[in-house]
């Protein structure tokens, strides 16, 4: 059962398994969000790279490295851990991914409240 704190982000077969899905930046915000699934586990973050701020999208869910292992920035190529956003390699290398916390419940993904 969600709280009200939570809220319902997708389904999670809007997710592809193995993949990744952008988001729309919820109201009163300017950064969307990204989702990325591997089975029934999927991990959420605002899209955005702790080095320039911009996306990390070229193209609509597009977040994935080519080998689908790392989240890729694709303005400077850094490779961020799916399970913790942590960078390990690029100009934001040791930083990380702003995480959004989110769990399955049943078939919805819900996700908890979005820090400023």
């Amino acid at each position: 059962m969600s709280t009200a704190a939570e809220r319902v982000l997708c389904r999670l077969d809007d997710i592809p398994d193995g993949g990744a899905k952008g988001f729309d930046p919820p109201p009163g915000r300017f950064t969307g969000l990204f989702a990325v699934r591997r089975g029934p586990a999927v991990w959420v973050y605002l899209n955005s790279c702790p080095h320039l701020g911009v996306s990390l999208d070229i193209a609509p869910d597009r977040f994935l490295d080519a080998r689908r292992q790392h989240i890729q920035c694709s303005t400077h190529g850094a490779l961020f851990r799916i399970e913790d956003g942590f960078c390990l390699k690029g100009p934001c290398a040791g930083q990380r991914l702003m995480p959004i916390a989110a769990r399955v419940e049943g078939e919805a993904v819900l996700i908890g409240p979005i820090p400023d």
